[in-house]
């Protein structure tokens, strides 16, 4: 829904040197040091995972750790970076327009690092502003939420999400597919037309899948091979139930196996999905995901 992009809009508009009404200027040296992220009165706290693949520069100890190959980049927003963060909040503002702290996604904070957040989010020093942007807002410690004015994002409509989406530069008949593919998340969607793949490998795969077309997963981590048979247990379990599914056209849907063998499909996916980064090997992952896959498919009892 674009809870990262709201929360750095409004940090932008914060420390903007030139800000209007409509937010930052983008073009005054604190929007490029935003940009290059690179400000000095700009705190980031994400999982290192997001960090790192969003560009944002990591502690020199995180950072060397990870390059010394100590331990893996955390899913998790670790509490030294909380405790940096805190540090931070205390030091005077470099440019004199305040400071922000934009923590997303904030319900990966453990139990840790929230509570080492709590006193400060309760009585900021000085002018810093705290942005908790958020998908989960329940999975927040209550005494996280008690602490925070909460903004709920309206979802939008389904012509608003495909117009976006043509604004962007995906065709109307793409736009319809993507967001039926992304289950209706305009910003998943508008990624996955960004990431190259044709439509028709989305279309085709149901009936890949329950044919053991490992090929269809050639360009996939394990990790999006597991997300995708999940969408296509999700909608077999709908047709299941006699509902409509949500990712796939039910022409492009195998016919399903009863609820029972979808169920016990589903649960297996969630244990898979919980492995899928481990540096397995890829390829047998994937064989092996689909072989299952298939038998599900073509089980009759």
């Amino acid at each position: 829904m674009g809870q990262f992009e709201l929360g750095m809009a409004m940090v932008r508009a914060w420390l903007c040197e030139q800000s209007t009404a409509h937010g930052a200027c983008g073009h005054c040296t604190s929007c490029h040091s935003i940009d290059v992220h690179a400000h000095a009165d700009l705190c980031v706290l994400m999982p290192e995972v997001d960090m790192l693949q969003r560009g944002w520069p990591l502690s020199e100890k995180a950072q060397g750790e990870i390059d010394d190959k100590k331990r893996k980049p955390s899913k998790e927003i670790r509490v030294d970076a909380m405790r940096d963060a805190v540090e931070f909040t205390q030091r005077t503002s470099a440019r004199g327009k305040g400071k922000a702290v934009l923590v997303y996604p904030a319900e990966q904070m453990n139990a840790i690092t929230a509570n080492a957040l709590l006193k400060t989010l309760e009585e900021p020093p000085g002018d810093v502003r705290f942005v908790l942007a958020t998908e989960a807002a329940h999975q927040l410690l209550p005494t996280i939420r008690s602490r925070c004015l909460a903004h709920t994002m309206a979802w939008p409509q389904e012509v608003e999400m495909q117009q976006w989406l043509q604004q962007q530069g995906v065709s109307a008949e793409a736009a319809q597919a993507w967001l039926r593919a992304a289950g209706g998340r305009p910003m998943d969607a508008w990624s996955m037309a960004q990431a190259g793949k044709g439509l028709d490998v989305f279309q085709r795969l149901p009936k890949a899948v329950a044919a053991g077309d490992v090929a269809i997963f050639s360009d996939m981590a394990p990790p999006e091979v597991v997300q995708w048979l999940q969408k296509l247990c999700h909608d077999l379990m709908c047709v299941a139930q006699n509902a409509q599914p949500r990712y796939f056209e039910p022409a492009d849907l195998p016919k399903a196996p009863s609820a029972m063998i979808l169920a016990r499909w589903a649960k297996s996916l969630g244990q898979e999905a919980r492995t899928a980064d481990h540096p397995f090997n890829a390829g047998l992952m994937t064989e092996a995901l689909v072989a299952q896959a298939r038998t599900v498919l073509h089980s009759k009892a």
